[in-house]
């Protein structure tokens, strides 16, 4: 445990951040996965709609440090292959 008191912040800051981290990496999920769903039952119209979200929710995500900037190109460009295939 930590003693100082800008140590104690630390702590608190890291597990905020960690929270919202969490959230951010779960939300990012399952929007990729209901597009795969929509994909899956055929419904191509919904799984388009669904891309200009996941594609923000990506951007984001790179642009905080989340992720790195070539994995979100590299998901969004799998996701938009797929919808195109389909």
């Amino acid at each position: 445990m930590p003693v100082t008191k800008s140590a104690k912040k630390a702590l608190r800051q890291s597990q905020k951040r960690r929270i919202r981290n969490l959230k951010r990496k779960i939300k990012i999920k399952e929007v990729l996965k209901k597009i795969e769903r929509f994909l899956a039952e055929k419904k191509i119209k919904e799984a388009k709609n669904l891309l200009p979200q996941a594609y923000k929710l990506l951007d984001k995500a790179a642009k905080v440090g989340l992720i790195k900037k070539n994995t979100a190109a590299r998901k969004k460009s799998r996701i938009a292959k797929a919808v195109k295939r389909s």
